[in-house]
Formats: C-alpha cells, structure tokens, sequence
C-alpha cells in the first residue's frame, strides 16, 4: 500500500534509518498482539493488487480535483478537525484576561483545520503560509478577513528562519531562499504542522529526496520557536511505529503533554494520524535543544551532501536502546489507539483477503 508521499522518497528516507526502524518493529512485535495483527494486514494489502490500485485513484483525485472534489476535500479536512477536537480538546486555547488567541497555520490551504480552529476562538488572531497555488499548492477555501491573513510561499524556503546566514552561491535555489518572515517577539498559542510534499508541487530536482523531512523540520523547528509558554501544536505524521516518529514523541514528551490520535471518518486504512502536544513549555533545556537541532538538520538537508545528511540523523543502535526501555511502554500506550482505527479499517478494506 502506498504511502502519502513518493514511493521512491519514502523508500530513500526508510534506508537512512532501516536498523532503528527494525529494531523497534521487532519489539513491538515481541509485545503487541494488536500490532502483529496489523502488520499481518499490511502485508496482505501489499500483495494485493487491488491495494494499489485503491489508493492510486485517491492520489489521483488528491492530486487533480475538480472545484467540487476541492471543496469536499476542504470540507472532510474540517471534519477530521471537528473529530480530533471532540478527542483531544485541541482548539480550547488559554490565553490571559481580554487576549485574543493567535494561531500559526504553516501549511494552510484549503484550510479546514483553521476553519475548525477559528470557530472555537472567534476573535483570533492568525497568521497563514501556503504554497501558491501556481507552484501547485491547494486552493485556499477559507474566506480571508483582516484578522486571517495567508502569505504565499514555499516554507521549505525560509532559510533565514532556519539559521541559514549565508547561502552558497553555487546552490541551485541560491536566489530563491527567504529573508526572515517571523520577529523575535511572534508567539502563537496553537501551530497547525500539517503541510505534507504535494506531488504537484513543482520543484528542482535535487529536492526530491529530502523534501518530505525538511518540510517536517522547518514547521516543527520554527513552530516550536514560536509557541508561546503553555501553547499547543498540531502535527501530521505518518506510522508511529517508525523510528522517527517514535523519537519525535520522545523528545516532546520531555517538555510538553503528548497525545495522539487516528480519525476514523477519513484516511482510516493509511498509517497517518495527528500528534497532539500541549502545555509546551518552549524555554525548557529540552525544547531549545530540539530547536537547535531541528534547524540543523534542516540545513544539512539543504546545503550539505547526502552522506552528511546520513551521518547526522542515523542513530546508534544504543541511542534506539536506550529510547525503547525509558519510552517503550509509553510508546504502546499512545499508539494502541491509532493502532485500533487502522485495524479496524483494513479488516474491512475490499484489499484484504478475509
């Protein structure tokens, strides 16, 4: 079954990490009946013809919907909102007496999510990016107003932001790179990190392997910089039991409340779901680091080779020891439940042998 970006760019990012991947598969293997199950009904999906073929017909629909598809796209994803709100209380932000809340939409066309957000904060304040639609970024749904502004640009960009102070002249986007879009002083109290590559993104060559981290990396990096004390972000991901995804809640575990969930009323058969992380407390030790570093890599992805970019964000099979035995069981109890959804819906996928 395929996944939600490129075959060939998921294959290429899964062999940086295949032994910490491994790794953890095998001990929840060990441990989860619920995830065996699962593993058993992917595989079966996987031999299946009739898999690809079902999610073909999504991509293509995904990738080129008519104006009706589009608004029903925009109207499904304010759906999965409505869902993850009723589930995890997302879009309730604390703010001081008589202070709007502001909200950070890194990726936001068509823009469901923001819809679902304003409608629980009507006086807020948010600031949007979107991939212009020229470039192949979706059709922005949502009415604008002067409290909800959206700034079209390509994220992956923002090279100023991500601590980039020179850029080499010899790069192939040396003059397409940003100046900075965000102040010293911009905090949000929610930051929506739901931007994915599109496929109709279009975009130079050499950006094809790395494009689906860096995107991951300059919403997380910048997101994190920006959230107020408290503050909340919402992340799309995609297999929890990957190993980057497993280290990803490791790390926000030591400076926020993490919590996931898997809707069930779209993209139930797909190994997505959304992280949660709340109460962030962005002055911690913890968090700066995980800044530091999330910008690093991103610049490495950019700037630097392949094997540079290999050698930084490979772990060693003692670092993935020692996250499985202090996270391990958390880990199992956050993903049971997404876990449970995706089961559930392969059970019944007309791809599965029964």
């Amino acid at each position: 079954m395929p996944g939600n970006i490129g075959e060939a760019q998921r294959d290429f990012n899964s062999e940086i990490v295949e032994n910490a991947n491994r790794r953890v598969k095998d001990y929840l293997l060990e441990r989860v009946p619920l995830f065996r199950q699962l593993t058993e009904l992917r595989e079966q999906g996987w031999q299946n013809p009739a898999g690809d073929q079902f999610f073909n017909k999504q991509r293509k629909l995904a990738d080129n919907p008519n104006d009706k598809q589009a608004f029903h796209f925009f109207k499904m994803m304010k759906t999965i909102a409505r869902e993850l709100h009723d589930a995890t209380d997302v879009f309730s932000l604390k703010t001081p007496d008589n202070v709007q809340p502001s909200i950070l939409d890194w990726c936001m066309a068509p823009g469901g999510f923001l819809c679902a957000a304003v409608h629980h904060n009507r006086g807020a304040r948010c600031r949007n990016f979107s991939l212009p639609v020229e470039n192949g970024g979706h059709k922005v749904q949502l009415a604008l107003t002067d409290r909800i502004t959206v700034e079209f640009l390509d994220v992956n960009l923002l090279a100023a932001d991500m601590g980039a102070d020179a850029i080499p002249p010899t790069h192939p986007e040396a003059a397409s790179f940003l100046p900075s879009q965000l102040s010293s002083g911009d905090a949000f109290d929610l930051i929506i990190c739901d931007g994915q590559v599109l496929r109709t993104h279009k975009r130079p060559e050499y950006r094809e392997n790395l494009e689906a981290p860096r995107l991951a990396l300059v919403q997380l990096a910048l997101g994190l910089e920006h959230v107020r004390p408290g503050g909340k972000i919402i992340k799309l991901l995609h297999k929890i039991e990957s190993w980057r995804c497993v280290h990803l809640l490791y790390v926000l575990s030591k400076f926020s409340t993490v919590r996931v969930f898997k809707p069930t009323t779209a993209h139930a058969k797909r190994s997505s779901y959304y992280l949660v992380a709340s109460d962030i407390q962005p002055r911690n030790e913890d968090a700066i680091e995980a800044v530091r570093v999330w910008k690093q890599t991103w610049r490495t992805a950019t700037f630097d080779t392949i094997e540079a970019y290999k050698r930084l964000v490979q772990p060693t099979p003692a670092t993935v020891e020692e996250v499985l035995e202090s996270f391990g069981p958390e880990l199992i109890k956050l993903a049971t439940s997404v876990w449970e959804t995706q089961v559930e819906a392969l059970a019944k996928a007309p791809f599965i042998k029964t």
